[in-house]
């Protein structure tokens, strides 16, 4: 069975690729299937960005919970709204952390192989 740790690290993974998908071809050699990847993830945003939220608050005593929860917002915007009371307020923060995107993503990565 994967323990929690791992399925953190995962979810770092995927949610940073997610958030880098437009940006991932850049990277020499093999950008161009990472971002073949990423799009292909990306089709299942909302349900990565689901599932990221639920390990992250499950994690959220560590930096890398914290940042899978700044990731799992910024995918799952599109359905924030439905959340009553402050699916509103959710929604404007997620709206706000986006145009950070892709540094967020960076770090995601990063924080998945320290």
């Amino acid at each position: 069975m994967i323990g929690m740790d791992a399925l953190l690290q995962i979810m770092l993974v995927i949610a940073g690729l997610v958030l880098l998908v437009g940006v991932l071809y850049l990277i020499p050699a093999v950008g161009k299937y990472l971002a073949k990847l990423a799009k292909w993830l990306g089709s299942g945003q909302i349900v990565i960005g689901i599932i990221a939220i639920i390990v992250a608050i499950l994690n959220i005593g560590s930096i890398q919970g914290i940042w899978l929860l700044i990731s799992g917002l910024i995918l799952a915007v599109g359905i924030l709204p439905m959340i009553p009371a402050v699916g509103k307020m959710l929604e404007k923060v997620s709206k706000v952390l986006a145009s950070f995107q892709v540094p967020i993503g960076i770090i995601a990565l990063i924080l998945a192989f320290i």
